[in-house]
């Protein structure tokens, strides 16, 4: 398989190495999302391992509440990964667009991101990047985790000591061993958790439960952690959802929330049929816009004006370059 075999339609997204558009297989019709990253851009920026690892992964794992891989291919310019396509945008521009999320809405995404988690865990995998950039619902409403660009394999029983993420959604155990005791992180399933309960907070309050930027110093955000300060919660939120969400949102790693067997105790969940989750049976009350691709318009802007190597020309820009090649040799 390469580009050939894929007409491509439009540019829907940016990520930090590459760019995703909509592509159609020729063949089958079927439509993909296709990820394209820059190799020297890879290259420059340390990223080849990340990229080649993730394809690794992407291809031991199958499961209907991730986005899967389909192919991947390379050329001279570029590293291919043909994904799933889903057209209900992610949960950031949702949360942009100021739709009024409900703890009925938000049950859905716990318990299929739970149901996600959970088969990760299965397959010894901590995501490690779990925030709403990273969560794509279909055009049902239903949500599917993305981007393993960080996610990382543990050995059963071992604990992983290297430091990555986006540090709001980050875990206390993360920062707090090591700089505090001047001692390597020492961390396992427990984070994706904690960056659960920040990604459901932030979907119903559109702010995140602790003042933590990119670029907060860490010995102010273990400073946070000391504290054992709780955030702030609303005063209209249930019961049932504060106790999910403060179990989540746990700083001490031993005591949070951190499986399905245990969420499932929950009043909260209560009624769910979990056989259905990942046949995704469950109704998500918001279903995204069906008028539209629920995705800035300025990506396709900026890959027909700005982009200098737009990928719908790259065809006729490598046969101009091979053509070029073959004048030159003797």
């Amino acid at each position: 398989v390469n580009l050939d075999h894929f007409e491509v339609l439009r540019a829907i997204g940016k990520g930090a190495f590459g760019k995703v558009c909509i592509v159609q297989k020729k063949d089958t019709k079927k439509m993909y999302a296709m990820k394209y990253m820059n190799k020297i851009k890879c290259i420059g920026q340390g990223a080849v391992t990340n990229v080649l690892r993730e394809q690794e992964m992407l291809k031991a794992l199958e499961y209907p509440l991730i986005v899967n891989l389909w192919f991947a291919f390379q050329d001279v310019e570029d590293i291919f990964v043909v994904l799933d396509l889903l057209l209900g945008g992610d949960l950031r521009y949702h949360i942009q667009q100021n739709v009024r999320f409900t703890e009925d809405i938000v049950k859905v995404y716990l318990v299929e991101l739970a149901s996600a988690l959970d088969y990760l865990r299965c397959k010894y995998i901590i995501h490690r990047d779990l925030k709403p950039d990273n969560i794509l619902l279909d055009e049902k409403g239903h949500a599917h985790l993305t981007d393993f660009n960080v996610a990382v394999y543990v050995q059963p029983g071992k604990k992983i000591t290297s430091v990555t993420g986006t540090k709001p959604y980050m875990a206390p155990e993360i920062f707090t061993n090591n700089y505090l005791h001047n001692d390597p992180p020492s961390y396992s399933f427990a984070v994706d958790w904690w960056s659960l309960g920040v990604l459901l907070y932030e979907i119903l309050t559109r702010r995140r439960p602790y003042d933590i930027e990119s670029r907060t110093p860490n010995s102010k955000i273990c400073q946070m952690f000391q504290q054992s300060k709780k955030p702030p919660y609303r005063n209209h939120w249930s019961r049932e959802f504060l106790e999910v969400i403060t179990d989540l949102l746990e700083i001490n790693e031993d005591d949070r929330l951190q499986s399905v067997q245990r969420l499932k105790t929950y009043d909260f969940v209560a009624g769910i049929n979990w056989s259905d989750i990942a046949e995704k049976k469950l109704q998500p009350s918001f279903i995204p816009s069906q008028r539209s691709l629920n995705c800035d318009p300025a990506h396709e802007l900026e890959e027909m004006i700005v982009e200098p190597n737009p990928l719908h020309k790259k065809k006729k820009r490598l046969d101009k370059k091979n053509k070029v090649a073959d004048t030159d040799v003797i």
